[in-house]
């Protein structure tokens, strides 16, 4: 018997950000320490399926693997708090590999927002980052803005629109944002990270234009007013009930701002560790970023992102991300390993948390 965790990878997805995510894994798949961890890849391709092993690793290698002739996994209960993947090894037979603990490196909608993590709360096995009600908050902008502000944390305003009725009366929308709110505004689908959909409007062309790109991508729009003359600076959570917080990072687009090419793309975007603010405004971002990591009760991670006014260094709360990117050029990993955390030992810490706190669950009877 192997002492070592069992540890699968869950990857890919139905969202679009299908690609953040493959190259999230890949990157913690080449530093997750073997001598500890007994790795299974479980990818998800981009029509939904379910795939382990060899098909898995087609998707991490960002193969056309779509198809009949794929080999789909199942998910199984195993008992003693197990999860058992089963991919079919060939005619007749069946191949499985135990888990101890799911990685779920999923960005955006059918990963992120509490649909995975319900499935493995039912299969009953430990997983990485925030449950079902903080993943589903933090997802949903609209949700998690009127969490922050029933909290009392300071953030710009914004409104919520239905595609639906966008789609049905466009100009009335219009009317009421542009009496709500001045140019520029952003527009962002409400259910998707990595920048993916958003747009930043100028007037009433740009504004018109970037609904209809948010409405390909959520049935709910959120439009908010721009945070002019800001600074865009971020620090990233580790923990569960008693969160760290690392230092303070800052955001320098290479455009207007901090969009999907500049996250993962190009190199052109300035990442200045530490920020560019005073001392005591720093402190005060932390301790807002850990204040609403547990307002929205997240848990083994998130990256938090703000704005900081350049002449008044006002603090702003922009949004939680429960599961941040990992690629190389993350703001997540890089701010740990700027505050004495290295990448692997990331990896360690937070399957160490998801155990930890898979642990705790049990303590909850279920019996009379």
């Amino acid at each position: 018997m192997t002492d070592k965790i069992r540890v699968g990878i869950l990857f890919g997805g139905r969202s679009a950000e299908h690609e953040v995510s493959v190259k999230s894994a890949r990157s913690v798949l080449e530093a997750i320490d073997r001598d500890k961890y007994d790795v299974t890849m479980i990818g998800i391709d981009r029509g939904g399926k379910w795939l382990a092993a060899g098909d898995a690793t087609g998707v991490l290698q960002g193969g056309k693997v779509e198809g009949d002739d794929l080999l789909p996994a199942t998910l199984d209960y195993a008992g003693r708090r197990e999860l058992t993947v089963r991919n079919a090894a060939g005619p007749g037979s069946v191949s499985s590999q135990q888990l101890d603990v799911v990685f779920p490196i999923l960005h955006g909608p059918f990963g992120e927002d509490g649909t995975v993590q319900g499935l493995l709360e039912l299969a009953d096995v430990a997983y990485v980052g925030s449950g079902v009600l903080g993943s589903a908050v933090g997802m949903d902008k609209d949700m998690m803005k009127r969490v922050f502000r029933a909290a009392g944390f300071p953030q710009v305003d914004h409104a919520a629109v239905l595609r639906k009725r966008w789609l049905q009366e466009p100009q009335a929308v219009q009317r009421e944002i542009e009496r709500a709110f001045d140019y520029p505004v952003f527009v962002k689908p409400a259910n998707m990270g990595s920048s993916v959909g958003i747009t930043k409007a100028h007037d009433r062309a740009e504004f018109a234009r970037g609904m209809d790109t948010a409405a390909r991508f959520d049935r709910k729009i959120i439009v908010e007013e721009a945070a002019m003359e800001c600074r865009e600076v971020e620090c990233s959570v580790l923990g569960n009930d008693e969160p760290e917080v690392s230092v303070v990072g800052e955001i320098v687009p290479a455009g207007e701002f901090y969009d999907y090419d500049a996250k993962y793309i190009d190199d052109n975007s300035e990442l200045l560790i530490p920020a560019r603010i005073r001392r005591e405004t720093s402190e005060a971002v932390r301790e807002m970023a850990r204040e609403a990591f547990l307002a929205v009760e997240a848990s083994g991670l998130a990256r938090m992102d703000f704005f900081v006014g350049k002449e008044t260094e006002e603090i702003l709360l922009n949004e939680i991300n429960t599961l941040p990117g990992f690629t190389p050029i993350s703001m997540y990993p890089k701010l740990w390993d700027a505050s004495g955390v290295s990448y692997q030992e990331l990896i360690d810490r937070l399957i160490q948390l998801a155990m930890e706190r898979h642990r705790e669950r049990q303590q909850t009877s279920t019996d009379r």
